[in-house]
């Protein structure tokens, strides 16, 4: 009895050896390793395609739409891009008209492109484009075209006899003004024969880094909302000063704090209406110190105490005046290393 049921012992475990090692011999490991990363290959394949992807995409090329492809198709490499973003436009939202001067210089796509980035992401906006320039540049007009946003594209040129430091007078104009003013010109004659939406105008400009939620916070101005800005007039931050009543009662700067409106172009926002409604209101030409054209505009529409203080009554900065440091193109030399022809 002993001896039979060491010999079912033995068979229990050379049995199952023995079918292992006869499927060893008819399925080698090569083999099976070779099916498992085909069918690992084909799910990815297949999760990529249903997800409207592509190795295109995997590198790092940008996709606008996805679309459904059949397993074998050739992948669609798209060339051109036009970048748009949801929600649509609103008919019961306000909406914000960001005016822009610009001028070209080695960094304008990028900061425009930056600015656009940000744009993208606000209901309701409108952006017009004020170029320094004889005419518009194709650099601003692809861009813009691109961009999907909602935009006028415009320009005026200064006068060099106007520009910062070619002036023999010594109240020369700042750079952006006739563009600013321009700027406010369309939104009149727009708006001339037809009733105006709800909304507030906003100057906006090119080197400057915005938080969105300043957007939503002056988009209920009534007549003209202020906040903070950062990086200006050698402080930290530059802002209104705000009584325990919620009123603006002067200005935290050190900067000429006697101006009427110490106030940098980033820190307000004017309702449409009120700029309807004072058709003789802009940034002067002639006659203004420097620091003072934000006060050539707001003096003719609003008194302090009509100030409507935002960012949590003055104490959020939500604007920063940050500067582009310019590029160091020594190496470019007199005729130029790179091609000339490729857009920067």
């Amino acid at each position: 009895m002993l001896r039979r049921r060491n010999l079912l012992t033995t068979l229990l475990i050379a049995l199952p050896w023995a079918l292992l090692l006869t499927l060893w011999h008819q399925y080698p490991t090569t083999h099976y390793l070779s099916l498992l990363r085909k069918e690992t290959d084909e799910n990815v394949t297949s999760k990529a395609l249903l997800n409207g992807t592509s190795a295109l995409r995997e590198e790092g090329f940008p996709s606008c739409t996805r679309q459904q492809q059949s397993v074998g198709a050739t992948p669609k490499i798209i060339q051109n891009y036009v970048y748009s973003r949801p929600p649509p436009w609103s008919d019961t939202l306000p909406t914000i008209f960001v005016i822009t001067p610009t001028y070209t210089r080695p960094v304008q796509k990028a900061e425009l492109t930056r600015l656009a980035n940000t744009f993208l992401h606000v209901q309701n906006l409108h952006w017009v484009v004020v170029e320094d320039s004889p005419r518009r540049t194709n650099l601003v007009s692809n861009l813009l075209e691109k961009a999907g946003l909602n935009f006028t594209h415009l320009n005026v040129e200064t006068p060099k006899s106007l520009k910062l430091g070619l002036s023999w007078i010594p109240s020369h104009t700042p750079r952006g003004t006739l563009q600013r003013n321009l700027g406010l010109h369309w939104l009149r004659d727009s708006f001339s024969n037809i009733a105006p939406p709800e909304g507030v105008v906003y100057f906006a400009d090119d080197d400057n880094t915005y938080s969105l939620e300043l957007f939503e916070e002056m988009r209920y101005t009534r007549r003209v909302s202020v906040w903070p800005v950062a990086f200006v007039g050698g402080l930290r931050y530059e802002s209104p000063k705000v009584s325990p009543a919620g009123k603006v009662v002067g200005w935290k700067t050190v900067f000429d704090p006697n101006r009427p409106f110490a106030i940098d172009m980033a820190g307000f926002a004017i309702s449409i209406k009120l700029i309807l409604e004072k058709p003789h209101a802009s940034f002067k030409l002639e006659g203004v110190k420097g620091g003072y054209q934000e006060t050539s505009l707001l003096k003719d529409l609003v008194t302090m105490d009509g100030l409507e203080p935002k960012a949590a009554n003055c104490t959020k900065v939500l604007v920063w005046h940050t500067r582009t440091e310019r590029p160091t193109l020594v190496n470019e030399g007199k005729r130029g290393f790179t091609d000339p022809r490729v857009e920067v």
